[in-house]
């Protein structure tokens, strides 16, 4: 295994979901337009990822039974780029070679086909599963003027996640966070940090206490689950805290050592099965117990899952065939789409191919 790509490792930018209907496709176009000039894209970059979403969001728009399109920003150093999810609960794909195939295009579209949108992409990952759906995540950097992108991606992320706030809301209240740990790993397999926050309620002031989770995860000089999650704690005090859980992965000692509070879920996946994370009842930021930490051996192949309770647990890995070979953001959407819950606001980070 080479390097892991560390690019855009910090926590979700989510701009904004757009629903399926009839305006999807024109919508999403024009705020991805927006969103690329803003971060100072050219004009032509920003053209094509216009093209891409709307090509995207139309083949939600006449496909899918219930679909969304996630636009937000994605960064690596001084970089930034926009990345689109489209997540839909539609028929499924019978065969994704063929549609991305050039010069297959679903009637109706603008006929350059999901394979073009797959080269103007820096990455481009796809799964669907016939009879539950489909989730496309692509990603876009800016890109030089001959052409060359100015992040090297040639594998993608190892850390991925979505938000998605309670129907009625414009913002979340929950939130995610990935760092890597500083002369940690072995070169090629750095340990990461991994933070989940459910702040409480939903609304501003939950996403209020989230952000402020964010924030103090990724000032603190404590590396370890514990120590992190009580940095955490007094960031959230004066605020309506939250469900907090922080992971740290540690490739080279192949172990996976956990800790959290409250209700926030925690699995390690492989390709047999799944195994629960230990919380601790609590309220980070008021009432917080006394801390374990829980060391776990990591699955050979396999993935880190954490998510807030506008996820239900009963979803099954196994019934999604392949899942395991594709991206975080994409393991990540079909789990939303899986398990998500309109009443609440729902969180998940996935993490994968770090070890």
């Amino acid at each position: 295994m080479g390097a892991v790509n560390t690019a855009a490792l910090l926590s979700g930018e989510d701009v904004a979901w757009f629903r399926d209907g009839a305006s999807l496709a024109v919508t999403a176009r024009g705020a991805a337009t927006t969103l690329a000039r803003r971060l100072g894209l050219s004009s032509h970059r920003s053209a094509e990822i216009a093209l891409a979403v709307t090509e995207a969001a139309t083949n939600v728009q006449r496909h899918a039974d219930d679909g969304a399109l996630l636009l937000r920003v994605v960064r690596s150093g001084d970089q930034a780029g926009v990345e689109f999810l489209t997540v839909d609960s539609g028929p499924g794909m019978t065969n994704v070679p063929a549609a991305l195939t050039d010069g297959t295009s679903s009637a109706g579209t603008l006929g350059i086909g999901l394979g073009a949108v797959s080269r103007l992409a820096d990455h481009f990952d796809l799964h669907s599963v016939p009879g539950h759906g489909t989730v496309m995540a692509a990603r876009f950097w800016p890109r030089t003027a001959d052409g060359r992108a100015v992040v090297a991606s040639a594998e993608p992320s190892p850390a991925g996640g979505v938000t998605r706030p309670i129907s009625g809301e414009t913002v979340c209240g929950d939130a995610w966070a990935v760092r890597p740990v500083e002369g940690g790993g072995d070169g090629h397999r750095p340990v990461l940090l991994v933070m989940l926050c459910d702040g409480l309620g939903h609304g501003p002031l939950a996403a209020r206490a989230s952000q402020a989770a964010v924030k103090a995860f990724h000032a603190t000089g404590d590396l370890g689950p514990e120590g992190a999650l009580t940095a955490v704690h007094r960031a959230l005090q004066g605020t309506r805290g939250g469900a907090v859980a922080v992971a740290r992965i540690e490739p080279a000692a192949g172990r996976l050592l956990y800790c959290g509070i409250g209700n926030v879920s925690g699995f390690l996946l492989g390709d047999h099965g799944r195994r629960a994370l230990l919380s601790a009842p609590g309220i980070v930021g008021a009432q917080m117990r006394r801390l374990r930490t829980f060391e776990e051996p990591l699955p050979p192949h396999g993935a880190l899952v954490m998510h807030s309770d506008g996820l239900t647990e009963r979803w099954d890995h196994t019934s999604l065939p392949g899942l395991l070979n594709h991206s975080a953001p994409v393991v990540a959407g079909h789990l939303l789409r899986e398990a998500g819950v309109r009443r609440d606001d729902a969180g998940v980070v996935v993490v994968k191919g770090a070890w």
